[in-house]
């Protein structure tokens, strides 16, 4: 085999690579394609890096943010500030610098190995070679995920894993459960939360649903804070970048809990935790074709933070995924 032959088949070998590993994982970021990109992102004012009490219809943790704006002691109702974090790509997460890098590593090395006649399954030929890589994706795949969410605990500061609620917060409401979505409970928390208001947040997970499928900025804009409409263009921008479109349909309530309620100034702020079912699916925008979802609906258990200035609407400023 002369270096042309060569070349040619180096040149074969990575396209097949490619072929298979890209489509796998791009079904990686697809699979959290709605609203909010499947993690946690926005403000909670000064409570942003407190989690939220655990209630009846999110019974576990909610995550940390990936994504915000708010510095430690600098609180704010979606306001950037100088050097604000955002989210890259899959090995560019908050405080993942080294542990991100190993992961590129050691892919690079799968690459490499595979190229060159090493690699996990080296001597297994092309075919086996082409195994030995995806498995070892997969494999990178779940320990970066572990080692994301041991980093994000490790930093969390403790008060975001007490139970006991801050000061000036009153006790949980509890709601009623079932298809009608809110209910309303006995006790009432420091800042009262009226039927009025559970009905805009019932409102709001639907409408912030349809424009974001419909790619309607401007509607975000009235149904979201400055915060949160930074996160949902860009989500939409690599979504294009992908010639994707992400499609939400057929959202609804089936059970909700107010975790807490409280005021910060001029700023009212009430954090709910939502379970709720949709149809959830990502079409190649030229044509149409299913990339990832389905027709059948799935269910959602997600803590929504919402925040109103005195005498203005509810708008949506975080979403939190619960564990």
């Amino acid at each position: 085999m002369n270096f042309s032959q060569g070349t040619r088949g180096i040149i074969r070998t990575l396209a097949i690579i490619l072929s298979v590993a890209l489509p796998l994982a791009i079904s990686i970021e697809a699979a959290d394609a709605r609203v909010g990109g499947g993690g946690s992102s926005g403000s909670r004012g000064s409570r942003t890096y407190s989690a939220p009490p655990s209630t009846t219809t999110a019974p576990g943790t909610a995550q940390p943010m990936n994504r915000t704006f708010t510095q430690p002691g600098n609180p704010g109702m979606g306001t950037p500030a100088a050097g604000a974090p955002n989210r890259g790509g899959f090995f560019n997460r908050p405080g993942m610098g080294m542990l991100g890098g190993l992961a590129a590593g050691f892919l690079g090395a799968g690459l490499l190995g595979m190229l060159f006649g090493g690699g996990l399954f080296s001597g297994l030929g092309g075919l086996s070679s082409i195994i030995g890589l995806l498995l070892q994706i997969a494999l990178i795949v779940i320990v970066v995920r572990l080692a994301m969410s041991w980093w994000q605990r490790r930093h969390t500061p403790a008060s975001a894993y007490a139970g006991a609620p801050a000061e000036g917060q009153g006790a949980q409401t509890s709601f009623r459960s079932g298809l009608s979505g809110f209910g309303i409970g006995s006790s009432q928390p420091a800042l009262e939360i009226q039927p009025a208001d559970y009905e805009a947040f019932e409102r709001l997970l639907g409408e912030i649903q349809t424009a974001w499928s419909n790619e309607d900025i401007a509607k975000l804009h009235t149904l979201a804070t400055p915060e949160m409409v930074s996160y949902f263009s860009k989500d939409l921008e690599e979504n294009k970048a992908r010639n994707d479109v992400n499609k939400v349909s057929n959202v609804k309530l089936l059970q909700g809990d107010l975790a807490e309620a409280w005021r910060e100034g001029e700023t009212d702020y009430a954090s709910v935790a939502m379970r709720f079912s949709l149809v959830d699916k990502t079409l190649e925008r030229t044509t149409g074709r299913l990339v990832a979802g389905s027709e059948t609906p799935i269910e959602a258990t997600e803590v929504w933070t919402f925040a109103r200035r005195r005498g203005a609407d509810w708008e949506l400023s975080a979403i939190q995924q619960t564990s």
